[in-house]
């Protein structure tokens, strides 16, 4: 079932997500559901509180070299914490919850993650490049953050600017 994803500002993206405790068929549902959204959506990743599930729950599924995603690329991450990083990267990344709006972040260019998969098995991925960038972004939602909090100053006020006329231009109905 594809799910409504919230959007920005909406305060719910700003809670910090609860522990999963129950890996059942409602978490599997749930991620069932996330992944029908996300490709519906054109996503690579999506966490729960997108949409509006605030579970420590995410879903990544990076493009091949031709652009398809493949299900059995899907990885799925229950209670992630990132136990290190290293180096540094610059990403240009987007959101679904902040739909349009893409920018620069500065990000750890490699991450060891442990999680749990759908059954609570305990696993660990080492990664870097764009899957490190999808990690730490999604990870970011489960504690209440969105890539923009990561901008420069200066580069957040013209984001803030930029939403506000989109948002005045689309309750107008005039296309901007």
């Amino acid at each position: 079932m594809i799910r409504e994803i919230i959007t920005y500002p909406d305060r719910r993206l700003f809670m910090r997500s609860n522990e999963v405790e129950s890996f059942d068929s409602e978490l599997h549902k749930l991620l069932d559901d996330m992944y029908e959204t996300m490709i519906a959506k054109n996503g690579i990743g999506l966490a729960a509180i997108q949409v509006a599930v605030p579970l420590r729950a995410l879903i990544i599924n990076l493009p091949d070299e031709e652009g398809k995603q493949h299900k059995e690329d899907l990885l799925e991450l229950i209670n992630p914490v990132i136990i290190e990083s290293k180096g540094t990267q610059i990403y240009t990344e987007g959101c679904l919850s902040v739909p349009e709006y893409y920018e620069d972040v500065e990000r750890a260019e490699w991450v060891r993650v442990e999680y749990q998969d759908r059954f609570g098995n305990k696993k660990s991925l080492e990664t870097d490049g764009l899957l490190a960038v999808a990690v730490q972004h999604e990870m970011d939602h489960l504690d209440g953050h969105l890539f923009i909090e990561k901008l420069p100053y200066l580069k957040r006020k013209k984001f803030e600017k930029e939403w506000k006329k989109k948002r005045t231009a689309k309750k107008s109905g005039v296309k901007v």
